[in-house]
């Protein structure tokens, strides 16, 4: 009771707010659209579409079979897992949840493996911290190398420690009625490795038994959807980011809280705040270390977004923020102890990195705008349209590349000889 009356003033606040203020809620609205657009969207629809395909066509249980070991051995996971680690790693929020919470309803996944791979292959877009990041908020391309490796090296740190302080408990399995058998323990006597994953190939392509047509058209449209939502989180969080700073700027009139809000509802838009913030303690290294922490905690909308995705799955979303926690204070502090020993190694590079030079001079205008607070309502999120490059130019031909590296495996699997006969 006292929850729902709680959440229906929220509500009755936020609309108050929006009739109060219908100017910063539209500007909000459009550079929460714009984030979406320009990077969610073609950062992710690629590779929805690529793992609808991939599964329809049987390509996920073959690479499912070839990676049962090195799944075990690492990760202590099926070899089903790689896949939404790959996805995840490469899209970035929250195609790793969506792919985590296909496998959990497939049956692949038992609840326990299912939590595991959901906190490790919910990563931020490498071509966001890469490009964007680097080269377009901070205009130094070799920071986004470094947040990068922050980023990813703390993930596999936080996984190992929490499977190091884990309660030791019996390795569960799942069993999945549709392939018969025990996806997560050890193949059975089906011939050689690539045998037993063009076996496993063959029987979920006749399974599936759609056509390439029928399955583009459902991938696309499955995407599309599931990307529809992504937005409406996005853009709801600018609004209440960019609604609430007149409480912010109220509390702390100097703006050492413009970063917080921000970086706590959307990862994104509070990677740009930390990009370009000037406090007390900023500086290039602590910046960075910021953006770092932003990125692994992700924020409230991409863990909302996980939370919608793995609904109905028996996955928990409270293990899950624990576990952002822990990844963003272990990504600033990889940040920072890489910061000088990735600076050496990359003043041996022959040549500098190319810079993005885009919209209005980027991050030095919008600088500028956060350190004059005359108009608190109308100023910045911050966040200009005209700083946010695209990933268009790059989407395409990253998928295409994990297509072809997908199809490659396919025509290899087609290759081999039939699982039937007698064996030697």
């Amino acid at each position: 009771m006292a929850r729902t009356i709680l959440l229906a003033i929220i509500s009755l606040t936020l609309i108050g707010a929006v009739i109060r203020m219908p100017d910063a809620a539209f500007q909000a609205s459009l550079q929460g659209l714009t984030v979406w657009w320009t990077i969610v969207f073609p950062g992710l629809l690629p590779f929805l579409v690529l793992f609808e395909m991939i599964v329809a066509f049987g390509l996920a249980h073959g690479l499912g079979v070839l990676m049962q070991t090195p799944m075990r051995k690492l990760f202590k996971l099926p070899g089903d897992a790689a896949l939404p680690l790959v996805l995840g790693w490469m899209s970035g929020f929250s195609a790793g949840a969506e792919a985590t919470a296909e496998l959990r309803r497939r049956e692949v996944l038992s609840q326990r493996d299912g939590q595991r791979l959901l906190a490790l292959s919910h990563m931020p877009n490498p071509m966001f911290m890469l490009i964007v990041i680097g080269a377009g908020f901070m205009h130094r391309p070799e920071l986004g190398i470094i947040i990068a490796a922050a980023v990813w090296l703390s993930a596999l740190w936080t996984f190992g420690l929490q499977a190091l302080f884990r309660r030791r408990r019996p390795v569960q399995t799942a069993m999945n009625p549709r392939r018969g058998g025990l996806v997560g323990g050890t193949d059975g006597d089906g011939g050689s490795l690539l045998r037993r994953a063009s076996a496993a190939i063959t029987s979920a392509r006749e399974e599936d038994g759609r056509g390439f047509g029928k399955v583009l058209g459902d991938a696309v449209y499955s995407g599309v959807q599931k990307l529809m939502v992504v937005g409406g989180f996005i853009i709801f969080s600018s609004v209440v980011a960019r609604l609430a700073q007149p409480l912010l700027h109220f509390a702390a009139p100097n703006g050492a809280l413009d970063l917080a809000l921000p970086a706590l509802l959307e990862g994104h838009i509070g990677a740009y705040a930390a990009a370009v913030w000037q406090g007390p303690l900023s500086s290039v290294s602590v910046n960075a270390a910021l953006v770092a922490a932003v990125l692994a905690w992700s924020g409230i909308s991409a863990i909302l977004q996980a939370g919608y995705a793995i609904s109905g799955t028996g996955l928990k979303l409270l293990p899950f923020i624990g576990t952002r926690l822990l990844h963003a204070v272990h990504a600033a502090l990889f940040a920072l102890l890489l910061w000088k020993p990735a600076q050496a190694a990359l003043a041996w590079l022959p040549m500098p990195l190319p810079v993005f030079l885009g919209g209005d001079g980027g991050a030095g205008k919008t600088e500028a705008a956060m350190l004059s607070h005359g108009d608190p309502i109308n100023a910045p999120l911050p966040l200009a349209v005209s700083d946010l490059p695209g990933l268009w130019p790059y989407a395409l031909s990253c998928a295409a590349a994990v297509a072809a590296a997908f199809a490659l495996l396919s025509l290899l699997m087609k290759w081999m000889p039939p699982t039937g006969g007698s064996r030697r």
